[in-house]
């Protein structure tokens, strides 16, 4: 369970035989990102832009929210500031440390200390896509009855990772991604309450590093008040890294990042590069990418790419997707590396990928096409049809739909594809 915010209109009076919410850290106190959250919207970084986007925010009374955007952007402080603002008591839960008890139990508490002091309460959940289907169908009632104003938080796209019956029942409001500007202004703020200064290249490098996250900016210039390169005039890049922890790599699980890095990864595999495709595989994983996502790529890779020209990489890439979702990380690494590998130096076909493609079309082309009368299922005709394995070697010449199909499937004399064209010739499937 977590804490009430201290300055948020706290939830009081709880019963003396149950374990009361702990107070959190003042704002004077803690680390810098903490105490600089501000107390009221007017100093909230983007305020002027979400309120016209989004009048709700305005309004006397809160309806029940869920605010998403990248890490560092705002969301529990926005939270925390309508609560401020509009007079609410505020209960914060984590998704990811508590479950569906807990969840209850904080609920039952908030809903007393509710009805002690006649008023509404804001429920404000932290990453609430942690949330499974029941735990979310458990807000339901609460939600739709207006028991509690509900506002979770999420770095994740609500319409994908929160379930349809939850997500009709609140305002999506999207939060973006702080620029750079605007984090030079927060530090700027910071060092003026802290009473220090700071030179302008190590304000810009950290505005830059951070990638839009307040947090991590503001951890970085915490982390300069004890080194000597606070007011230094030019700070070197290994000075300014050993301040930033190296923790400033950009990936961008939803963005133009995240496209062109699995773009990368696909790319190298199919042109048979195994060090660029591991390259592509640690950023991915280093930038926080989700390794299920990773190994389903692997698994349409292996057919697509690769085929009958070897028929053992399929095989390979759904062992490795399966042992990912039974294993997790950070072991599932080694697995998706083997997979990648293989995959990556195999011999490559997309024989498979193009005859599909081609019979699609070839299907949307033309009006109902017709199973020819002895390969239904039921007919007079039926005993026409010639049961391949009552011919030497399996097969027996016959058609098995119209003449003018095409031949979809034309296999490269590659891997274990060259066994495959060669008997489709001597079959006289193919030329």
């Amino acid at each position: 369970m977590d804490t009430i915010e201290s300055g948020l209109p706290g939830l009081l009076d709880l019963e003396k035989d149950e374990t009361p919410l702990k107070p959190c850290m003042k704002k004077n106190q803690g680390p810098l990102a903490h105490r600089m959250r501000p107390q009221n919207l007017k100093d909230f970084e983007g305020a002027p832009y979400l309120l016209e986007k989004y009048p709700i925010l305005k309004g006397k009374t809160l309806p029940s929210l869920i605010l998403w955007g990248p890490p560092g952007c705002g969301k529990t402080t926005l939270a925390e500031v309508l609560a401020l603002e509009k007079g609410i008591p505020f209960l914060k839960f984590n998704a990811v440390l508590s479950g569906l008890a807990e969840l209850r139990k904080v609920i039952e508490k908030g809903q007393k200390s509710a009805e002690l002091g006649n008023s509404s309460w804001i429920l404000f959940i932290d990453e609430i896509h942690r949330f499974n289907k029941a735990q979310q169908d458990a807000l339901l009632p609460y939600v739709e009855s207006g028991s509690f104003i509900l506002i979770g938080a999420t770095t994740e796209n609500p319409y994908t990772s929160v379930n349809k019956a939850l997500l009709s029942r609140v305002q999506p409001i999207k939060l973006p991604k702080l620029t750079e500007s605007s984090i030079r202004s927060l530090l700027r703020k910071a060092l003026k309450k802290e009473g220090k200064k700071a030179s302008p290249k190590l304000i810009d490098a950290f505005s830059h590093l951070c990638d839009g996250d307040s947090r991590k900016a503001l951890s970085y210039l915490e982390n300069s008040f004890q080194s000597p390169y606070l007011e230094k005039e030019d700070p070197s890049p290994k000075e300014i890294q050993s301040l930033t922890l190296g923790a400033h790599r950009t990936f961008d699980r939803d963005g133009d990042r995240h496209y062109d890095v699995i773009s990368a990864f696909i790319k190298s595999m199919r042109g048979s590069d195994p060090h660029s495709a591991t390259l592509w595989l640690a950023v991915m994983l280093e930038g926080g990418e989700d390794p299920q996502f990773i190994a389903r790529r692997l698994v349409i890779f292996a057919s697509e790419d690769i085929g009958n020209a070897d028929p053992r990489a399929l095989t390979l890439a759904t062992s490795c997707l399966h042992a990912v979702q039974s294993i997790g990380m950070p072991e599932s690494r080694i697995i998706l590396s083997q997979t990648t590998n293989y995959l990556a130096s195999t011999v490559k076909s997309n024989a498979s990928y193009l005859a599909i493609n081609e019979a699609i079309e070839f299907v949307k082309e033309r009006p109902t096409i017709e199973v020819p009368p002895y390969l239904k299922n039921k007919g007079p005709k039926k005993k026409e049809y010639k049961y391949p394995h009552n011919y030497p070697e399996g097969h027996v010449p016959q058609a098995y739909s119209s003449h003018d199909t095409p031949h979809f499937y034309r296999p490269p004399a590659r891997g274990q594809e060259a066994f495959l064209l060669e008997r489709l010739i001597k079959l006289g499937l193919l030329k």
